[in-house]
Order: C-alpha cells, then structure tokens, then sequence
C-alpha cells in the first residue's frame, strides 16, 4: 500500500476548502526546534501527491494539538476558509469535545472547573494562579466521567476556553493527571511519549457552505484506550 493510501485512513473530512485529520501522538502539529517533519508538512505533501497539484500547495493551520495527544485537526484549503476559522475559534464558537483518561475517581455528575491559567514559555507549561494575577487568563472546562476500568476512568470534556495546556493544567490541579502526563503529575510515561488525551468531536459551521460539520474520530489502538471503545 502507497504512502498516500496509508495516509488517507486519518483523512476524517475533506472537501474544497478543508481536509480534516485524525493526529496520531507523537505527530507535530506546527514545526519546533527538534525541527521533525509536521502534520501539516504531511498533508501538504499529500495534497500535492494526490492531485498532481503544480508548485507550492496552500494549507492553513487553524488551531493546534500538543505533540503527545492525539485526535482532530482541521486544516484549511483557501486563505478565506482560514479567516473565518479562525475567527470562529476565536468567538469559541466552534464546539470542541475531549477524552482523557485519568486515575480512578468516583464523580459521576458534570463538573465545571473555572481556573485563572498563566503560562510559562521557558517550561512550556501552565499554571493555576489567583484571580488577582493579572496576567493569568481565565478558562473554563466541563467534564463527566462516561466509563470506568479497574484502575481509570474515561472522562468526556468539553471547552468553553482554548488556553495553553489547559486540560492537562486543570485536571492536574484537581488531581486528575492524564495517563502518562508526566509533565502534569502522572507518576510513569507511556512507553510510546503519548499520553491519554485525545480531541474526540468537533461541531462547527462550515466557513463556506454554512452547513453544520460534525467530525468524531477514534482514539488511537491501544488497550487502554480499546476497552473505553469495547
């Protein structure tokens, strides 16, 4: 099977002006100083392999995952489609729902978590500070515990904010560190640098077309994350 063919099992959508794919952990969303090959670098090249496209092939980034959680991205076809994306993240009109897998814990009902976040770029890593801290920005999570194994427990989240590390960050602070977060407090790594956090579903309407896109995409295969599925 060709490289592209492979590459079309994480294509969750794609139409004229978006192509919607399922992250793998581990993947890089936008480049760093490791400077390894991107998500987008690879869809570029998918794009141009695919439709024989001439020169350089435009792709817009409109919002990131962390390198070791998996999950939805939506990219951008036409420099029009990124202008409204964006704006939709930025109003957080875009509905954005997350999994994680944690300890063990008995709460059942919804949750809300109100935190004021500061980050610190040297640590790539964010904090929970008082409200009075003026640089710390306010965010805003729900979360339910949907399932339970033996020792986890799957928790379904949703937005109301898009800050920095905020999931990892809040549940921590609470607690909760996600599966093999160790930058967050959960006492192993997983043997593959991933952890369990993975952008599940996302509803929002088409930039263009205005109709209403609902993606859900499959957390990656393993056991844990498969007995939450099963």
């Amino acid at each position: 099977m060709s490289n592209i063919n492979l590459f079309e099992k994480n294509i969750l959508f794609q139409d004229n002006h978006l192509i919607i794919i399922n992250k793998k952990p581990g993947e890089l969303t936008q480049g760093d100083k490791t400077n390894d090959k991107t998500l987008g670098e690879k869809v570029k090249y998918y794009l141009k392999e695919k439709y024989n496209k001439p020169g350089n092939v435009y792709l817009g980034i409109t919002h990131r995952l962390d390198r070791p959680t998996s999950g939805i991205i939506i990219f951008t076809k036409t420099s029009k489609s990124l202008t409204r994306l964006n704006k939709m993240f930025k109003e957080n009109s875009i509905k954005k729902t997350y999994w994680a897998i944690v300890n063990k814990i008995s709460e059942k009902k919804e949750v809300k978590l109100e935190d004021f976040l500061l980050k610190n770029s040297k640590q790539n890593k964010s904090y929970v500070k008082n409200e009075k801290n003026i640089k710390a920005k306010k965010s805003i999570l729900y979360y339910k515990q949907i399932h339970t194994l033996n020792k986890y427990s799957l928790l379904e989240i949703r937005l109301e904010t898009g800050r920095h590390h905020q999931i990892r960050t809040q549940l921590s602070n609470k607690g909760m560190a996600i599966k093999g977060d160790l930058k967050y407090g959960f006492p192993r790594s997983n043997k593959d640098g991933s952890i369990h956090l993975h952008s599940r579903k996302i509803e929002f309407q088409h930039p263009i077309s205005k109709n209403i896109i609902t993606i859900t995409a499959n957390p990656p295969k393993n056991i844990i994350w498969d007995l939450c599925i099963n």
